[in-house]
């Protein structure tokens, strides 16, 4: 499975937006991060189409994020700009040819389809039971207090 960029930017935001003492303006972001100011500003649309954050305009705008993060998970930001499409999409070739079933013969997903979608359900389990707070948290323990609250007051210029 390959993901967008943009989902590995979104979660960096979500926790950058977690700790922001108020809305961070997008330009801010990306400089935060060292990225690309258009491609994240898709990220933060479908961010924003998704509801997780929401933007305001003026002098003071940006973006925050619209739940606690505690209530945020992963799989949440994942969605929001990868879509929820599966990973996996079987095209039914055990029905291809010269030795194909006939449809009738297969009402069942084959193995291959039904080990893929156990494999995809265990990650998106996963994904799931991570919330943007648990990676604030993990955060929070690496990263020096002092750099922490000047990292964030960086944010707020």
């Amino acid at each position: 499975m390959k993901l967008a960029t943009g989902v590995e930017w979104a979660v960096h935001c979500c926790v950058v937006l977690s700790a922001a003492d108020g809305p961070v303006p997008a330009p801010r972001l990306a400089e935060f991060h060292g990225v690309s100011r258009t491609y994240l500003a898709k990220s933060l649309q479908a961010l924003s189409r998704a509801g997780l954050v929401s933007s305001t305009e003026g002098r003071e705008g940006g973006y925050v994020l619209n739940r606690p993060p505690a209530e945020i998970t992963v799989l949440d930001v994942v969605l929001a700009v990868e879509g929820d499409a599966p990973a996996f999409r079987c095209t039914e070739i055990r029905q291809n040819g010269p030795f194909g079933a006939p449809p009738e013969r297969c009402v069942r997903p084959c193995g291959i389809a039904a080990v893929m979608a156990q494999a995809e359900q265990a990650w998106r389990d996963s994904l799931a039971a991570t919330t943007i707070a648990d990676l604030a948290a993990a955060v929070a323990e690496i990263v020096p207090p002092d750099e922490a609250r000047a990292a964030r007051a960086w944010l707020s210029q």
